[in-house]
């Protein structure tokens, strides 16, 4: 596996009326409440910033991609502001072309679209700019609602891991892994 220092310098996006940038000091709040909301707490148990003192220090480290290692987007709509949501492209692995996404939308808000644009949004920066040939990601069986968003972005259910990942209600959860070639068609274009 090749290792760098820094994969990639920490950049933005424009997605139509939304920003995608890295994280900063100004979301402690939005995060500290969305790590609160009980599905975040569930489906992205890592990702706790429930307290300031974590909140501060995921933004400090995340603001900087973790070293340029591990791109994380905060979702933004561009006139307000507020943390929507946040998209992270991990598990990069330069020699297998290939990384692992995971997102999470606030609960303030869900239902608009926000995880469908952001996640194709990343997909298609990480296939540009990290010259990436596949893209993979994972989720509880039981998130439904990740599902529909993979296949939105045309990510292909290409399996279930049985108990392969602890949850933050401390079971043990199935997960589909769902996957994207570079030239994969993605529904709606």
């Amino acid at each position: 596996m090749e290792t760098l220092d820094r994969v990639v310098e920490p950049t933005e996006i424009v997605a139509g009326r939304h920003q995608l940038r890295p994280p900063s000091l100004r979301d402690v709040p939005d995060m500290m409440e969305m790590s609160r909301d009980p599905d975040v707490a569930l489906w992205n148990p890592l990702a706790s910033g429930a307290d300031e003192e974590t909140a501060h220090a995921w933004a400090v480290r995340y603001g900087d991609w973790d070293g340029g290692r591990s791109p994380t987007f905060g979702v933004y709509e561009a006139v307000e502001g507020r943390l929507l949501g946040l998209v992270s492209v991990h598990k990069i692995d330069l020699d297998m072309s290939s990384g692992e996404l995971g997102y999470r939308v606030a609960p303030w808000a869900r239902g608009r679209g926000i995880a469908t644009m952001a996640l194709g949004a990343v997909s298609e920066w990480a296939f540009g700019a990290l010259e990436l040939t596949r893209l993979q990601l994972m989720h509880g069986v039981e998130n439904a609602a990740s599902c529909r968003v993979a296949q939105k972005c045309g990510f292909r259910h290409e399996g279930t891991t049985r108990s392969s990942y602890r949850y933050g209600d401390g079971e043990l959860h199935d997960e589909h892994i769902h996957g994207r070639l570079v030239g994969d068609p993605v529904p709606g274009r």
